[in-house]
């Protein structure tokens, strides 16, 4: 399950397209849970922010929210120079694990969105492939990439577009959270899937934003099963489920999910969603 709530930068392995409802996460413990169990299925979304991001052997780079090393594992067969960053202590361990048993070589570094332990001008390319989305600040982190990206640099980053059942489903499962913790809905989420939004933000730092749109698919045998993985290995389920336990609410979400999935479901013998995305690039000119 991926409950829609923000950490100031998540890992990268997101199974399922989070749309933040509010930011009062950036206390959850992303190592908790199994979380490096459903990165493979963000693999090709981190293939197509790489891929977009047209990377040169001599730039430096940042993944930020790297989470098990998805993008940054893919970045270094591009680049020479790359860095990895995440709060996750647990998950940094498992990229670096990842790493070795690969041979490449990577630097990964525990750190936030709006406080990246990198030196000012020194990155060429930011890559965040679904991260930033949870950054409780988005202007905070937008000065912090200024900072760190030297001139003429550029971000490429993917957000997910707040539409179909992954989305619905994530959606309830926040909301009813929410609503067992008697908390207030709080602010809309920032747009990060839309450009008009991203240079607004992005444009007071010299940057130009251009964004286009992919689909990623996720399947499983049976919906079932899908949302059973989710339950038991992402940290937002584990997180919230504990909580509806105690409340004797679990039972209740657990047969919603399920039926929102089997309404979406598009393979008639098995279990596939489609979710779109967005990938946005901002090279700044100053």
């Amino acid at each position: 399950m991926t409950t829609p709530k923000p950490m100031d930068s998540k890992p990268e392995g997101q199974a399922g397209p989070p749309v933040p409802a509010r930011a009062d996460a950036a206390a959850l413990d992303w190592g908790v849970g199994s979380y490096e169990s459903l990165a493979a299925q963000l693999l090709q979304a981190a293939r197509v922010v790489v891929e977009s991001a047209g990377l040169r052997p001599a730039e430096r780079v940042l993944d930020l929210g790297c989470g098990t090393g998805n993008a940054t594992l893919l970045a270094v067969e591009h680049s020479s120079e790359v860095t990895g960053v995440d709060p996750a202590s647990r998950l940094l361990e498992i990229a670096r694990a990842q790493a070795a048993r690969e041979g490449k070589q990577v630097t990964f570094l525990p750190g936030e969105a709006a406080s990246l332990p990198i030196s000012e001008s020194s990155v060429d390319v930011i890559l965040s492939v679904f991260a930033l989305i949870f950054a409780p600040d988005p202007h905070a982190a937008a000065a912090e990439m200024a900072r760190v990206l030297a001139p003429g640099g550029r971000i490429v980053l993917s957000a997910w577009i707040p539409a179909g059942a992954m989305f619905e489903m994530t959606s309830t499962a926040s909301d009813t959270v929410r609503q067992a913790l008697g908390a207030s809905p709080g602010p809309a989420p920032f747009a990060w899937e839309q450009r008009d939004a991203l240079l607004n933000l992005l444009a007071p730092h010299g940057f130009s934003v251009q964004v286009t749109h992919h689909a990623l698919a996720f399947a499983a045998s049976s919906a079932q099963e899908f949302l059973d993985d989710q339950l038991q290995s992402h940290p937002m389920a584990v997180g919230g489920l504990s909580v509806l336990e105690r409340l004797g609410q679990a039972e209740a979400l657990r047969t919603r999910l399920l039926a929102i999935l089997e309404n979406g479901n598009e393979d008639t013998r098995k279990f596939r969603v489609t979710s779109r995305y967005a990938v946005a690039t901002a090279r700044r000119h100053r």
